[in-house]
C-alpha cells in the first residue's frame, strides 16, 4: 500500500500542495481528478522523488519514500507513464520498452515482458521497429505506459492518459489500464476526464489547490452534485 500523509510540497514561493493525505491500497485503482495547477502532477513527482517535499510522510510498504534515489523508487516497484507520453522519438519502439527495463539485469525476463507488452498493445508489436517519433498519439501513449510497464511495476502512476487523444483511443487507453489492473498492477490515476476515471476506480480523491477536498468509491463521486457541476459538466437545474 501507498500511504501519502500531511505532505507539503511548495515551487518557488508557490504552495503546490497543502497536507495532502491519501492512500493506494494494493490491487485498486485509484483516481485523482481535480483542475488544471490543482496539484495532481506535482504529487506524482513527488511519490518518485523528482520533485522534493517540504514536509510529511510517503510511505510505500511501511518504507518511507521520501529522500530516497529515483531508482530506489523505481527499483522498489513504483513506474510513472508521465505526462506528455515523453517517448524517445528517435528510437524504435522496442528501443524505447527496453529503456523502461533499464535496472533489470535479467534478459529472459525483459524479452517475456516484452511480449507481455505486445500482448496488452498488438499495435506496437506491429510497429516494433518504427520510431517513436512517427506514431499516432494514442500509439505513443501506448508506448509509454508500455514502456513504464518494463520496470515490472507493483504500482503504476498514470499522468493525464488520456489527454490530447481521441475518444476512440480514449476507451481503447481505459480498458487496457483496466487489464492491467486485472493483472496485478495497482493503478494510481490523474486524469482530467473525471467521468471515464471516475468509471474505471476503486476510490477517488479531488484535489482543489493543492487540498484533499473530497474522497469516496469512484461511484460515490460520480453521483456527487459538486463532483458533477465541477468535473462532469453537469449543472444543477
Amino acid at each position: 500500500m501507498l500511504k501519502i500523509e500531511n505532505l507539503h510540497v511548495a515551487y518557488g514561493g508557490i504552495q503546490a500542495l497543502r497536507g495532502v493525505s491519501l492512500e493506494v491500497p494494493d490491487g485498486k485503482i485509484v483516481t485523482l481528478i481535480g483542475a488544471n495547477g490543482a496539484g495532481k502532477s506535482t504529487t506524482l513527482r513527488t511519490i518518485t522523488g523528482l520533485v522534493r517535499a517540504q514536509s510529511g510522510s510517503i510511505q510505500w510498504n511501511g518504507e518511507e519514500l521520501l529522500g530516497k534515489s529515483i531508482d530506489r523508487i523505481i527499483s522498489s516497484g513504483i513506474a510513472m507513464s508521465p505526462e506528455g507520453r515523453r517517448v524517445f522519438p528517435d528510437m524504435t519502439v522496442l528501443e524505447n520498452l527496453k529503456i523502461g527495463a533499464y535496472l533489470r539485469k535479467d534478459k529472459a525476463g525483459i524479452e517475456k515482458d516484452v511480449k507481455w507488452v505486445y500482448e496488452l498493445f498488438p499495435r506496437l508489436e506491429e510497429r516494433s521497429w518504427q520510431l517513436a517519433g512517427t506514431l499516432s498519439g494514442g500509439e505513443q501513449q501506448m508506448l509509454a505506459v508500455g514502456r513504464a510497464l518494463m520496470s515490472r511495476p507493483k504500482l503504476m502512476m498514470l499522468d493525464e492518459p488520456s489527454l490530447g487523444l481521441a475518444p476512440l483511443v480514449v476507451q481503447d487507453i481505459f480498458s487496457i489500464i483496466g487489464e492491467i489492473n486485472r493483472q496485478g498492477v495497482t493503478i494510481l490515476l490523474i486524469e482530467q476526464n473525471a467521468n471515464m476515471a471516475l468509471k474505471i476506480a476503486g476510490l477517488a480523491y479531488v484535489l482543489e489547490t493543492g487540498n484533499i477536498t473530497l474522497s469516496g468509491t469512484g461511484a460515490e463521486l460520480l453521483a456527487n452534485e459538486k463532483v458533477k457541476e465541477a468535473y462532469l459538466g453537469k449543472r444543477k437545474d
